[in-house]
C-alpha cells in the first residue's frame, strides 16, 4: 500500500502537513443548479414533486404519498424481522446512549439583581425536528439511535423521519431502529427532495424547525440552501481519525483502527502521529497483511492512498500539537498515560482514552454521540446532543424600582445611537423622567 509517510523533522513537513489536511468540498455548477431546481419543485408542487422524484431517483413506481408512509406498527414489527443478536445490541446501545445524554439537559435558570430585577434563561424543545437517514450504499441504524434518542430526550414532540427505498426496499435494521429510538413518523423518500419537503412542508410531509443527519452531496447542498428556513446540524465532510500511538499498543489494533474509518469512503482521512519510526513500520505491515481480508478493501486502500499518512513526531507532545492543527473528529490517544495527553488536546470532535477504546466503541455503544465536527471544524462546534434540540429565550422583568435605576442608563446609551425612541420608552418608566 502506497500510504504517505511524514516526519516533522522534514524541512518541508509544514507544506506537506497543509496539503495533507486540505480538503474543498465545493459545490459544482451542475449540482447547484440540480438542487435548486428540486427544492423549488417540491416548494411549489408538494407531494406531487416528491413522488415523482421517488419514482426517477429511486426506481419506486409509487402512485400515492400512502405508499411512502410507514406506520409505527411496521417500524414495531421489523423488529420482528431481525435477528434478536441484533434487536438487544440496537437496545442496549439505546439504553446507554440515553443514559449519556440525559445527563445533558441545559435547565432553566433565573436570579434577582441588587437592583431588584428578575433575569435568566428559559430552555424550551424543538416543537419538530426532521431526522434523515441514508439510504444507499450502506444502511447506518446506529445514525438513528444518534439523532433521535438526543432529540427525544430534550423533550422534542415530533421526529419525522425521511429514508430513501431504492427499489422499494427498506433495510429493517433502520426501520428496528427508529421503533426502539421513538420516531414519530416514517416516509421513504430520500435526496435534496426529502430535506425540502422537510424544510416547507408538503401536503403529507408536516415542516420541521431543524433538520439533522447525513447525507450524500445533494442533501448536504440542499441543508445548506435551506437553513434560514429550518436550523440545520451541520454540513459534515469525510469521517476522520487520528491516533497518537507511543509504539505499545498491538500494531494490528492500530491498523484496524486507521481501517474502521477509511472504510467510509473514498475521501476519509486517517493519520497514525508515533515517535517510534520502526512501529510505523509495524503498523504499516499490519496494514499490508489486514487489507486483503477486507470486505471494502479497495475503498479502505484507496482513502488512505489519498489521504492517508503514518508521521513520525519527536514526543508525544509534538503529537498532540499537530493534533491541535487537525481537529480531527476521532482522535485515539492510544498510549500508557492518556490522561497525562489529554489536558492538552484543546480541538477534537470526541477523545478516545487508552488502547482498549476503539473508535468504533463510540460509533455503536458507548454512549456519546458520534455525530462529530469534521473537517477542522471541531475548532469551533461539537457532538451533537439534547442542546442541539433546545432554544433559550432571555426572561427579563423589573420592578419600578430596577427600571427607574435602569432607565437613565438606558436613555443614556439611546441617545447616544441615536434611537430616540428607545431612550424616551426607558424615560418614561424611570422616576426622574416618568410619566
Amino acid at each position: 500500500m502506497n500510504i504517505t509517510r511524514l516526519s516533522t523533522q522534514s524541512v518541508t513537513f509544514n507544506k506537506d502537513f497543509e496539503n495533507l489536511l486540505a480538503w474543498d468540498q465545493v459545490a459544482t455548477p451542475e449540482l447547484m443548479e440540480t438542487v435548486l431546481s428540486i427544492i423549488k419543485a417540491v416548494k411549489v408542487q408538494g407531494d406531487e414533486a416528491l413522488l415523482e422524484y421517488t419514482r426517477r431517483f429511486d426506481r419506486y413506481d409509487c402512485q400515492s404519498m400512502n405508499e411512502l408512509m410507514i406506520s409505527r406498527e411496521e417500524l414495531e414489527a421489523s423488529r420482528q424481522t431481525i435477528f434478536p443478536e441484533l434487536d438487544n445490541a440496537l437496545t442496549l446501545a439505546a439504553k446507554r446512549i440515553k443514559a449519556y445524554h440525559e445527563r445533558q439537559p441545559i435547565q432553566s435558570w433565573e436570579y434577582t439583581d441588587g437592583a431588584g430585577a428578575r433575569l435568566g434563561q428559559k430552555v424550551t424543545p424543538l416543537d419538530r425536528v426532521g431526522l434523515y437517514v441514508p439510504g444507499g450504499k450502506a444502511a447506518y441504524p446506529s445514525s438513528v439511535l444518534m439523532n433521535a434518542i438526543p432529540a427525544k430526550v430534550a423533550g422534542v414532540d415530533e421526529l419525522v423521519m425521511v429514508v430513501p427505498a431504492p427499489d422499494g426496499n427498506l433495510n429493517p435494521l433502520v426501520m428496528a431502529a427508529a421503533a426502539i429510538a421513538g420516531v414519530d413518523k416514517v416516509f421513504t423518500i430520500g435526496g435534496a427532495q426529502a430535506i425540502a419537503a422537510l424544510a416547507y412542508g408538503t401536503q403529507s410531509v408536516p415542516n420541521v424547525d431543524k433538520i439533522v443527519g447525513p447525507g450524500n452531496s445533494y442533501v448536504a447542498l440542499a441543508k445548506s440552501l435551506v437553513f434560514g428556513q429550518v436550523g440545520i446540524d451541520m454540513i459534515a465532510g469525510p469521517s476522520e481519525i487520528c491516533i497518537v500511538c507511543d509504539g505499545g499498543t498491538p500494531p494490528d489494533w492500530v491498523a484496524m483502527d486507521l481501517f474502521s474509518q477509511a472504510e467510509h469512503d473514498e475521501a476519509a482521512q486517517a493519520i497514525l502521529l508515533c515517535p517510534d519510526e520502526a512501529y510505523i513500520d509495524q503498523v504499516q505491515e499490519s496494514m499490508d497483511k489486514l487489507l486483503p481480508e477486507m470486505p471494502r478493501a479497495e475503498i479502505i486502500r484507496a482513502a488512505l492512498e489519498n489521504r492517508g499518512a503514518l508521521i513520525q513526531v519527536s514526543s508525544l507532545n509534538e503529537a498532540v500539537s499537530l493534533v491541535n492543527r487537525i481537529a480531527p473528529e476521532h482522535l485515539e490517544l492510544s498510549v500508557e498515560n492518556a490522561s497525562a495527553l489529554e489536558p492538552n488536546v484543546r480541538h477534537a470532535g470526541a477523545i478516545f482514552m487508552g488502547r482498549y477504546t476503539a473508535e468504533s466503541f463510540g460509533d455503536y455503544c458507548a454512549g456519546p454521540n458520534h455525530v462529530l465536527p469534521t473537517s477542522g471544524t471541531a475548532r469551533f462546534s461539537s457532538p451533537l446532543g439534547v442542546y442541539d434540540f433546545q432554544k433559550r429565550s432571555s426572561i427579563i422583568e423589573l420592578s419600578s424600582e430596577s427600571a427607574q435605576q435602569l432607565g437613565d442608563v438606558a436613555s443614556t446609551l439611546a441617545y447616544g445611537e441615536g434611537l430616540q425612541a428607545h431612550a424616551r420608552s426607558a424615560e418614561f418608566r424611570s422616576k426622574r423622567k416618568g410619566l
